[in-house]
């Protein structure tokens, strides 16, 4: 019952567009649209369950159905982080120690249910709940992580992304010469490409005069959705084409 994506270099560049569009995005509804953290976390949480039971209900891999439940995590995890930082008062810092003591808890737990942390081979429904549980906490996590790189640390917007960037080729590099688990560089591939997406999101929409490139929220997120749009309309294709091989082979 595997209905995810093949772990390649377009997943990923897929991965930071949909999570550099989710925090523009949720800045679009919560600050541009000035609908509040709060209530915006509650519509687009909605918006994630929707689209989570459709994944869960089908019956394998459908590229515009996963790539829909990323971004519904990724942009619902950008208001729900901005609600425990700002809102709430808990701050960068505190915010992404718990974010990061929840996505431990339930890579435990997962552990521990499913006897595996597989992404690419996930064969049951509670497996695939665990999954996308995952991926929920990490995406906001990685808000909390890349507004504290970006406001707090002093690097800026451009210095996190190029920390980020320097680590995810850390990462690039123990993947191809090391031996270490790659399940493990996944999930840390993972939780990093998410404030990475967030620190370019903050690049792209914030003014010059506070480091960004001044592309706002709204001609951003317009931008990043066509590119979106563009590699899932190619990621169909290709699935389409193997789908048929495979067949006239059998």
């Amino acid at each position: 019952m595997n209905k995810l994506p093949a772990i390649t270099l377009s997943f990923w560049i897929m991965k930071i567009c949909a999570t550099t569009l989710g925090e523009t995005a949720g800045d679009l509804l919560s600050m541009t649209m000035n609908v509040g953290y709060a209530v915006s976390s509650a519509i687009l949480l909605s918006v994630f369950f929707a689209t989570l039971v459709v994944q869960l209900t089908t019956k394998k891999f459908h590229p515009i159905i996963y790539w829909a439940v990323i971004l519904a995590t990724s942009t619902a995890g950008t208001t729900m982080s901005d609600f425990m930082d700002r809102t709430l008062g808990l701050g960068y810092a505190t915010g992404s120690l718990i974010l990061v003591s929840l996505l431990i808890a339930t890579l435990i737990i997962w552990k521990q249910k499913e006897k595996s942390l597989s992404v690419t081979n996930i064969k049951s429904t509670r497996g695939e709940i665990f999954y996308w549980t995952a991926i929920l906490f990490s995406n906001t996590l990685g808000t909390a992580l890349g507004d504290f790189l970006a406001d707090d640390s002093g690097l800026g917007f451009a210095g996190g992304a190029i920390l980020i960037g320097s680590l995810l080729a850390v990462i690039v590099l123990l993947f191809y010469f090391t031996k270490v688990s790659h399940v493990v560089l996944f999930w840390l591939a993972f939780v990093l490409t998410r404030p990475f997406g967030a620190t370019f999101g903050d690049l792209l929409t914030k003014t010059h005069e506070k480091g960004g490139l001044n592309f706002g929220t709204i001609g951003s997120s317009a931008i990043l959705f066509t590119i979106l749009v563009v590699l899932v309309a190619i990621s169909i294709i290709k699935l389409k084409r193997e789908t048929k091989l495979t067949q006239t082979i059998n």
